[in-house]
């Protein structure tokens, strides 16, 4: 007898709320070689809104993605158009000094204004609203940080206020409100981008890997075609091309988990970021079939590390129910972000004509439209004061090269540990819908048992630097805990660094 969902009962599989109930075009694969002015590598809003700047440039432009456009990280994220990225300003401050604090921030106002101009002009319908954004603190020991952000925020100008209290209801000690930022639903707004750009006389292609550079004005597709562009921007999350290790050393990967509910109780409206731990972040958005449902995220960790994956959606299932009660569970999803040794972007020039955006740590709305602005910049040869704050080619003494250290003894932390483990189930042992580290004639490898009954073996060992990957029970996904890597129950990826699927073992029982 085939279960039925409850209303209040979680989803048992990972979906997106962004991508139902929206149409949203589909283009074929690259089958030939071509020669265009840039190639733009990477279908979620970063790629997107570059190659759309572009195309209105004049330039002829290809965007390529490996999947389905939007269906990355822009696909899952909570999509908050927002300049308050967490109590960062006064980090900043201390770190790089007030004019680069002053300067990311004035870089993300203008993105959100770009965006909220563009919207308005043309009248988009993406659900977009004015909203502020608060930070909350619900512990005396994190009211101190949230107070201190505060007076970063008047230090730099920042419009904000001070408050005790918030409408949410819950029992604060301090909260910052970032005044007059936004919310939208980003593949509605992304639709409009896309028709531009293909109206233009550019071409869009999915299901295209490019797999490597091939010298400096031409990339090559997996299926051995070739793009000759007089610029190639890497725009796909992490860059395609890496030049001697250079972003997979100084970059992590971190997991977050979102839930979309109707609640018992009315949501206030606003934008929350709760920073006691465990963190959480609250929205909400029109439902499809009429009403708003709650947007409410948290359970950070790093890929392929920590509990099993599932119980991060029972810890938000549970906050849910405490806080607000569940009417009924509508979605959940959750998202991969990369956040770089100095918590500032990677964007820009990597070589002659290679350019990158990557590293926006869980805050790609208004960083892809600073993304998109920087590079149309620089390869239109215009000048652009945000340059140096986001050049790739950065590498802060103070205190990036303590955090380099830490980061890389994890990475060969986890690279010497995974290759000892010894599992102790075989493949035979396993239910239906369940994935597991097994053994196969004494080799460490990954089983997983669909819900029809057939069993889906693979090699571990990750196909970027020979990591092993550990199991997503609650995403089905094989996650590598040294640079983020994932893949499907089957071995193929689904996010890089790693080009290569997962190796197929042969077993039979």
């Amino acid at each position: 007898m085939t279960h039925q969902k409850q209303p209040g009962e979680m989803p048992k599989y990972p979906e997106s709320f962004w991508r139902t109930g929206v149409e949203f075009p589909a283009f074929t694969k690259l089958q030939e070689d071509i020669s265009v002015d840039v190639a733009v590598v990477g279908g979620g809003i970063t790629g997107i809104t570059t190659a759309y700047l572009l195309a209105k440039e004049g330039k002829k432009v290809v965007l390529l993605e490996s999947g389905k456009l939007v269906n990355g990280t822009t696909g899952h994220t909570t999509a908050k158009i927002t300049a308050q990225h967490d109590l960062i300003y006064d980090e900043f401050i201390s770190k790089m000094g007030e004019e680069k604090a002053k300067l990311y921030y004035e870089s993300q106002a203008e993105a959100l204004n770009m965006m909220r101009s563009h919207i308005q002009d043309h009248s988009i319908d993406c659900d977009f609203s004015d909203q502020d954004a608060t930070i909350y603190a619900e512990k005396e020991q994190d009211a101190a940080k949230v107070k201190k952000e505060y007076e970063a925020y008047q230090k730099l100008g920042i419009p904000s206020e001070y408050t005790e209290t918030i409408e949410l209801g819950l029992p604060v000690k301090a909260a910052v409100t970032m005044k007059n930022q936004a919310q939208f639903h980003p593949i509605k707004y992304l639709r409009h981008l896309i028709e531009h750009i293909t109206n233009s006389g550019s071409m869009i292609y999915e299901n295209t890997t490019v797999k490597e550079m091939d010298g400096g004005s031409s990339i090559l597709t997996s299926d051995g075609y070739r793009v000759t562009a007089e610029h190639i921007i890497a725009s796909s999350h992490f860059p395609f091309h890496d030049g001697m290790g250079f972003y997979f050393t100084r970059m992590y990967a971190d997991r977050s988990y979102v839930v979309a509910v109707k609640t018992e109780k009315e949501y206030p409206g606003g934008m929350y970021y709760g920073e006691s731990s465990p963190s959480r972040s609250l929205r909400d958005t029109p439902d499809v079939n009429g009403g708003k449902i709650v947007l409410i995220s948290g359970e950070s960790h790093k890929t392929g590390q920590g509990v099993s994956t599932i119980k991060h959606y029972e810890a938000l299932e549970q906050y849910t129910r405490d806080t607000f009660g569940i009417q009924e569970f509508s979605f959940r999803w959750s998202a991969q972000d990369l956040t770089t040794l100095d918590k500032v972007p990677y964007i820009g020039f990597h070589s002659d004509n290679y350019l990158i955006a990557t590293g926006f740590r869980k805050w790609g709305m208004t960083n892809s439209g600073v993304a998109a602005k920087l590079l149309t910049d620089l390869i239109m040869k215009r000048e652009n004061k945000y340059k140096e704050l986001y050049d790739p080619s950065r590498f802060r003494a103070d205190p990036s090269v303590k955090k380099f250290i830490q980061e890389n003894a994890d990475v060969a932390k986890h690279l010497i540990s995974g290759k000892i483990e010894r599992p102790h189930k075989h493949p035979e042992d396993l239910n239906k819908d369940e994935g597991s580290l097994v053994r196969v004639n004494g080799k460490r490898c990954g089983g997983y048992r669909d819900a029809d009954g057939r069993l889906h073996v693979v090699d571990t060992t990750c196909t970027h630097l020979g990591c092993e990957t550990e199991w997503n029970s609650g995403d089905r996904t094989w996650d590598c805990p040294c640079h983020g890597s994932r893949f499907s129950f089957d071995g193929k990826v689904v996010e890089g660094p790693a080009k290569e699927p997962l190796g197929k073992v042969d077993y039979h029982n």
